[in-house]
């Protein structure tokens, strides 16, 4: 959505490297899902700075003397910070927090200052499955609320906004597969091959049938004036359509379920109905002039 939206905003229409641009951007969320798992190494080791620093003072209390090394010693986060392999991966991805140590130092205060630290840091359970349930509730409720992580993040690259969830997901998806051993690096694709010509197609079949789509559109929306219509309406319209029409293995359902979810996240308030009730017409006229081909078991009906 993203790709195609630079694609039909921008005055260019190179389509060989807008591909190459597209395929790099998912590069990027690769690159963005090993800036968070630093992140925790990161945040770790802020830990371990602040327990020797308190030992180190001029009069340290017996609490400094003898710290709690619940959060230090948490499975999940020793894996991590001790894992040479992924530690090699995120060097070779020139990942480096050296410049922003300060940011390090407010987000552990941010995490020490929070319940779900204050209650884990005292709960005399401890377990594999504690140290994961505790790093997932760190992750979900303070990394990826952390304004201050989003706003480093936005600064790194604009469209990481979009794939920041995307990214959290993968690390949520490390947590749940670990086993207390080897820490598992989420792949970018199920099966690269297949998901990279799926993207590719229907980044190309939007762009080469733009004209038609955009008069099958027109011809349901005649009391509408272009201008009024959102602009991304539109263009997940035109995906919604490529795929009814030239993906023979998605059914139509799903086509339109996607797209108009996606509508509810980047277009207005209104568009989840205004898309539903434009691409219903414009489906059921491919169907009554049996322009819609599904093939394979179930799909056909659709």
């Amino acid at each position: 959505m993203q790709g195609l939206y630079a694609y039909f905003q921008s005055e260019h229409t190179d389509l060989k490297k807008a591909e190459k641009d597209l395929l790099s951007s998912f590069q990027n969320i690769e690159l963005l899902y090993l800036w968070l798992l630093s992140l925790l190494c990161e945040i770790r080791q802020q830990a371990q700075k602040t327990i020797e620093d308190a030992k180190n003072k001029k009069l340290p209390t017996q609490k400094d003397l003898n710290p709690n090394l619940k959060f230090v010693n948490n499975r999940f986060l020793r894996a991590l910070d001790e894992n040479k392999a992924i530690h090699s991966v995120i060097e070779n991805r020139k990942i480096n927090w050296q410049n922003d140590l300060d940011l390090i130092h407010k987000i552990f205060i941010d995490i020490k200052n929070s319940q779900i630290y204050t209650d884990y840091m005292s709960n005399i359970e401890s377990g594999l499955d504690s140290d994961k349930k505790f790093i997932s509730m760190l992750v979900h409720e303070i990394i990826a609320e952390h304004e201050l992580i989003q706003h480093f993040f936005e600064d790194k690259n604009v469209h990481w906004t979009d794939d920041f969830f995307v990214a959290i997901t993968g690390l949520h998806k490390s947590i749940d597969l670990f086993q207390g051993s080897s820490i598992e690096l989420i792949p970018l694709y199920r099966d690269e091959r297949e998901d990279i010509d799926f993207c590719v197609r229907l980044f190309e079949q939007c762009i080469r049938n733009d004209a038609m789509l955009q008069e099958m559109i027109s011809a349901k929306t005649v009391n509408w004036e272009v201008e009024r219509i959102a602009q991304m309406d539109v263009l997940l319209m035109k995906m919604a359509l490529t795929e009814i029409l030239f993906f023979e293995n998605i059914p139509v359902k799903v086509a339109l379920n996607e797209y108009i979810d996606i509508s509810k996240e980047y277009s207005t308030p209104k568009s989840k109905v205004f898309i539903n009730g434009v691409l219903d017409k414009i489906v059921l006229e491919l169907k009554n002039t049996n322009k819609i081909l599904k093939t394979g078991r179930g799909l056909k009906e659709n």
